[in-house]
């Protein structure tokens, strides 16, 4: 991968100066799983940050032989960085929700290159803020209708990984199970809430190529509460 694609496709590496990128892919893992699989399991954190190069992934809590699923991340987006900040062991693992390509970079060199670069630093710590407004937001958004959360689910995906096609963002076809998880309601309720999106025209389901399109985005910022 060339430096300027990489600077393009994760925001995080946009402040980074070009030396940091060509250091950054020279020490990169690649890696490639299939739909389903575990990318890093509980006892993996902190060992490496993760960019999702393509697909889609999930974090998940699992307690015993249940399983809950905490965030859902995709193309130009970045996982661990906390597990290797802190130190501290975790409940959670990460599975690909489609086939997914991934690049990994250690703790040790991850951290020598912050301490290298400033800007890389500082647009981390921004992007680390930006999650906790967003998680700030969920929680105030508890008591909110369903519909209303699932569509700011529906848009917050969108925003940060739909791709523009002529039927609208397109994003992945992501589980109802996972989906109704994320937006904290029931599987039955998203069921439901998604076919009348369907109906109305404001989505549109391709279960054949696993993707849901956003028609009619503004609707959906209208109805999550963002415009």
């Amino acid at each position: 991968m060339l430096t300027e694609v990489f600077s393009e496709l994760f925001p995080l590496m946009s402040t980074a100066n070009p030396q940091t990128l060509e250091w950054l892919l020279n020490v990169a893992i690649e890696h490639e799983y299939p739909s389903g699989r575990a990318v890093v399991m509980e006892d993996a954190w902190g060992n490496a940050v993760y960019f999702v190069v393509s697909g889609w992934v999930k974090v998940r809590r699992t307690v015993g032989e249940d399983s809950v699923a905490l965030a859902i991340f995709g193309r130009g987006d970045f996982f661990g960085e906390m597990a290797i900040l802190d130190e501290s062991p975790r409940s959670t693992d990460v599975i690909a929700l489609s086939s997914v390509k991934l690049l990994s970079i250690s703790r040790e060199r991850f951290i020598q290159i912050l301490f290298k670069d400033p800007q890389l630093h500082h647009r981390m710590l921004q992007l680390m803020v930006r999650r906790l407004r967003q998680i700030n937001l969920r929680l105030q958004m508890r008591s909110s209708p369903p519909a209303v959360k699932l569509a700011h689910t529906l848009v917050s995906l969108g925003e940060s990984y739909g791709q523009e096609s002529d039927l609208g963002r397109e994003i992945f076809n992501i589980p109802f199970k996972d989906l109704a998880e994320v937006t904290e309601i029931g599987v039955e309720e998203t069921t439901k809430i998604m076919e009348k999106l369907h109906e109305k025209g404001w989505i549109k389901i391709d279960s054949a190529n696993n993707i849901i399109y956003l028609v009619n985005f503004k609707q959906l910022m209208n109805l999550a509460g963002k415009i």
